[in-house]
Order: C-alpha cells, then structure tokens, then sequence
C-alpha cells in the first residue's frame, strides 16, 4: 500500500502518514547510538563512534559532536553530512543573535529556528527531509541547564535523559531505571558509559568506540560556560574508573 504514496514527501498516505519522513527516521534507527544525561552541574552527551576501518586517519576530531556556540554543543544520529549543513545554520544563526543583541542566543528559539529548517523540508516537493536527529545540550541564564532531541520531522522536545540512534528503546529503559534528579557531572558520565557498555554491540568497549563531551559552568570564572570534548585518554580513563569492563567480563563469566 505505502508504494503509491511514498514517491513524494508531501504526500499524506490514506491512514496519515508521510511516507519519507518515516524512512528518514528508520534511517536514524540504524545510526550509531548517541545519550545526553542532565545533572545538576552540566550535561553529557555520549555517542557510539561506528569505526569503518583501521586505516583511517585519526585526526583526534569529533565524528559525531559538535560546538555550536559558546553555551550549546549538539550530538548527532544519522547522516553526518546532514548534519553539517543544520549545524552550519544553526552557527550562523547563533552568531546572527549575538551580534544583533549582544548576548547569547535562548537554547530554545535556537532549536526552533533549526527545527523550521527541517520542517520546511517535509512540505515542499523535490525535497527529501534530512536524516539526522539532534540532541542539544545548552545552557542560558533562565532555564540553566538544558537538554534536547530532534527528529526529522522538525519537532523538539527538552529531556532530562534520553537517547537516539540504534538500540534507542534499550537505553532508554535503562536511563529511566538508573536516572536521578540529583545526579552530579561525574556521576551522569558514569550512567552515559553504563548505559552505552550494555546497548553497544561491541564486547570490547574503548576510547576508539566513544566519543564524549560534557558542557559545565566554570568553577573559577562566574557564569562562564565550559564546553569539553573529551579526549582518547580521558574516556579511557572514565570506563576504568566506571569499572564497566569488569562488570562486563563477570556477566560473560
């Protein structure tokens, strides 16, 4: 029945449904999995690198991360080269409103404005929606801390814990198990890499499978916001000192 109706993206089938914008988040389905925890002292965003080969050239650059501007840093899941042209207007964007207004620009009228992007891109013909999903973590002077998902479709929603990408229903089963409301940075990096060892279909987990970022207040410097995306010998650091690895060899025992 869906092959009559799922040519066009602007084409409702005869129950309801775009076609494309589905397949576009089957698409996502099939990406590498991607989580964004929100502690009381930041947000973490922890993703599943997919290594296609061991001669690629590790340039120590983020695969799946991204700073968008001084307050707000994004995950992705899907089509990176998507990704690049959302996260491209989502900076210039971002830039536009500080030099307009000379601060930095609400976590949430930023999405919004992305989030338009992708909408348009579900309701005009000849174009196809974009096969990525967000998920931002920012920060401003009303809402502190925040976190949020997009999908294809253009819509948002802000989360506490969440996750997108492959092994999606998994993880979030076990963030809504393990998540608190006054969990601390460190303790939210510690769930992101719990979480990640059990959803992940790799046995062997390491600073080559991961990509980590984490967006905090400065503890020197008053309402300065620090972004941080972490490097191969911190991550590998944080899995010994989660003790994941140990757990991991004591269940295949």
């Amino acid at each position: 029945m869906s092959r009559r109706y799922d040519s066009r993206t602007t084409i409702f089938s005869p129950e309801g449904r775009l076609y494309q914008v589905e397949y576009a988040q089957e698409a996502i389905s099939m990406a590498g999995t991607a989580i964004g925890i929100l502690s009381t002292e930041g947000v973490v965003l922890a993703c599943e690198k997919k290594v296609t080969s061991k001669l690629l050239d590790n340039d120590g650059s983020a695969e799946k991360l991204y700073v968008i501007s001084d307050n707000m840093i994004c995950a992705v899941a899907g089509m990176t080269a998507d990704a690049s042209i959302l996260v491209n207007n989502a900076r210039v964007n971002a830039q536009s409103y500080l030099k307009t207004y000379n601060e930095e620009i609400p976590c949430e009228i930023l999405i919004k404005r992305v989030c338009d992007v992708k909408q348009g891109y579900t309701q005009h013909g000849g174009l196809r929606p974009f096969g990525v999903s967000f998920l931002y973590a920012g920060y401003d002077d009303r809402y502190e801390f925040q976190l949020f998902t997009s999908n294809p479709s253009g819509n948002y929603s802000g989360w506490k814990a969440t996750s997108i990408g492959a092994n999606n229903s998994a993880a979030q089963t076990l963030l809504k198990k393990d998540y608190k409301d006054e969990l601390t940075l460190k303790e939210a990096c510690e769930l992101a890499i719990k979480v990640l060892s059990k959803t992940m279909d790799s046995s062997n987990l390491n600073s080559d499978k991961l990509e980590f970022a984490t967006l905090s207040l400065s503890k020197t410097t008053p309402g300065k916001v620090i972004h941080k995306i972490w490097g191969e010998s911190d991550i590998d650091a944080l899995i010994k000192e989660s003790g994941v690895l140990d757990e991991k060899s004591q269940d295949d025992d």
